[in-house]
C-alpha cells in the first residue's frame, strides 16, 4: 500500500460534522472494542498519517450534509487525510482523495434490517469498496452470520463465505488482505501472509503469561543446575 500524503482540505478549522445520535446497543463494544480490534488493526496496517481505522465516525459527501450520514461500526480507509477526518469529526468523501475502502457493521436487534438494506445501498452509493456484516447469533439478526459485498461497477456483489469447520466460517477481504472469520459467535481476523490471527487483548495477555511462565521455568532450571554443580564441588 502506498502512503502518499493527500493535499490539505480547504475547509476552516471550526467546521465539523454533527454529533452522532445516542446509540442504543452494545454490540460494537462486545465484538470490536472489548477485544481491542481497532488498535490492533491500526497497528497491523501502520502508516498512521494516511490510514484511518475508526469506529462510529460519520461518513458523508461533505461537511454541509445533514441527512443521509452513515455511522459504521468500523471503517478503514487507506491513503487518506486521517488528521482532517479526526479534526472534522467525520469523513467527508468530497474532501478526501477517495472513499473508505472497508466498512463493517455488527448486528443488533435495533439496527439489523437497516444494515443490510438502507446502509448497504448507501455505502455502495458512497463508493465503499467492501461492505461486511457480522451477526454473532449466526443469522438471527442478519440473513447469515457473516456476509461481505465487493463493489463491482457501482454495484455490490456478494463475497464468497466458506465453512472451515463446525461453527466456523470465513470470507476473504481483498482490500485488507485479511480473512474475516465467524468462529462460534466471535469475530476474528486472520492474516494469510503470517498465517496468524490479529491478536485480541485476551490473546496478548495469554501470550504474555505463557512467555513469563516459560521464562520462570527456564530460570528455575538454571537455579537447579547451579545447585547441583555446587553439591558436586
Amino acid at each position: 500500500m502506498t502512503t502518499k500524503r493527500p493535499a490539505p482540505s480547504s475547509f476552516g478549522p471550526t467546521e465539523q460534522f454533527p454529533e452522532r445520535p445516542p446509540r442504543g446497543d452494545v454490540q460494537n463494544s462486545l465484538y470490536l472494542n472489548f477485544p481491542g480490534y481497532q488498535p490492533a488493526l491500526a497497528q497491523h496496517f501502520g502508516s498512521s498519517d494516511t490510514t484511518l481505522v475508526i469506529s462510529e465516525m460519520p461518513i458523508g459527501r461533505n461537511l454541509r450534509q445533514r441527512r443521509g450520514l452513515l455511522y459504521p461500526d468500523l471503517f478503514i480507509a487507506f491513503n487518506v487525510d486521517r488528521e482532517e477526518a479526526i479534526a472534522r469529526g467525520g469523513f467527508a468523501i468530497d474532501d478526501q482523495p477517495k472513499p473508505p475502502d472497508f466498512v463493517l457493521e455488527i448486528a443488533s436487534l435495533n439496527t439489523a434490517e437497516n444494515d443490510y438494506t438502507r446502509k448497504r445501498t448507501g455505502y455502495a452509493d458512497y463508493g465503499v469498496l467492501e461492505y461486511w456484516r457480522f451477526d454473532h447469533t449466526g443469522g438471527k439478526y442478519y440473513p447469515t452470520g457473516l456476509a461481505g459485498d465487493r463493489l463491482v461497477e457501482g454495484t455490490y456483489q456478494p463475497i464468497e463465505v466458506v465453512q472451515m469447520a463446525e461453527g466456523a466460517y470465513k470470507g476473504r477481504s481483498d482490500v485488507l488482505n485479511l480473512d474475516l472469520c465467524w468462529e462460534h459467535g466471535q469475530l476474528r481476523w486472520y492474516d494469510p501472509e503470517s498465517q496468524s490471527y490479529i491478536l485480541t487483548h485476551a490473546d496478548e495477555r495469554e501470550r504474555r503469561m505463557a512467555a513469563e511462565a516459560q521464562r520462570d521455568a527456564a530460570e528455575a532450571r538454571v537455579r537447579q543446575l547451579e545447585d547441583e554443580l555446587r553439591q558436586r564441588s
